[in-house]
């Protein structure tokens, strides 16, 4: 059974791993051809979204204790990233664009790291330099992607749908 929970980690991790990747090539082709930050959306927002829905599998993997991560911070990382990207880009043309850009860069690059160091680490064959990448680079791509992308998103996202009710409420 140990062994078969193993394949079963490898092929999840293994799968996000590449899906993310997809994701990353897409953002950065995207950019290359338009020479532009505009089209992050267009180009990997769906596949983005599908993503991050399967990724409530890892809240699962926690509850179920097949991974020592447990429930609450999985479970917090997934709502807040799911009702960003499901409630608030997806719902809002307006703010699909430059911060969608800098939001998805960061995290395409960081789950292809962490997802493809999970993996590896399943059957202990991770190297030391993506272990070093997956402890280093959230350092730059954490803020990265929540203070100009997330953040900034969600402001501008009161422009075009929050203002009223708001308004509304706090009056």
């Amino acid at each position: 059974m140990a062994q078969l929970l193993k394949l079963y980690l490898f092929a999840y991790n293994s799968l996000q791993a590449f899906g993310w990747t997809i994701s990353l090539f897409r953002i950065l082709t995207s950019f290359i051809a338009t020479n532009s930050v505009n089209g992050a959306y267009a180009s990997a927002g769906d596949l983005i979204c599908l993503l991050q829905t399967c990724a409530f599998l890892e809240v699962v993997h926690g509850a179920i204790g097949i991974v020592p991560s447990g429930v609450l911070f999985p479970l917090m990382q997934w709502s807040g990233r799911t009702h960003f990207l499901l409630a608030i880009v997806c719902r809002i043309p307006e703010v699909q664009e430059v911060p969608a850009f800098i939001t998805f860069f960061a995290w395409s690059l960081t789950e292809v790291i962490r997802y493809s160091h999970y993996a590896l680490n399943i059957f202990g064959g991770c190297p030391s330099w993506l272990t070093y990448l997956r402890y280093t680079t959230f350092i730059v791509l954490y803020p990265m992607g929540l203070a100009p992308g997330e953040m900034w998103l969600m402001y501008q996202a009161l422009h075009y749908k929050g203002e009223e009710p708001l308004r509304g409420f706090l009056c």
